[in-house]
């Protein structure tokens, strides 16, 4: 009997010692919640342009071209 509460009292105090972590992990990351995402805020960033509205006529003329690649490699097989 007095090893099965022995038991129970390391997994308690193993269950504190993880609850102690994660509450520290959590202060922790409420602290960075200040920080740039390091996306929009980042120096990578400057002097890009966002997608014109011609962009899907740029994968149309792509598509095209795999589909004539594609014909020509069929047509040379057969």
């Amino acid at each position: 009997m007095s090893l099965y509460l022995k038991q129970q009292d390391t997994r308690s105090d193993l269950q504190e010692k993880i609850s102690k972590d994660l509450q520290e992990r959590a202060r922790q990351k409420a602290k960075q919640l200040d920080r740039p995402d390091g996306v929009d805020d980042s120096r990578f960033v400057e002097g890009t342009k966002q997608t014109t509205s011609l962009a899907w006529a740029w994968v149309l003329i792509g598509l095209v071209i795999i589909g004539i690649v594609i014909w020509i490699i069929i047509s040379l097989l057969s």
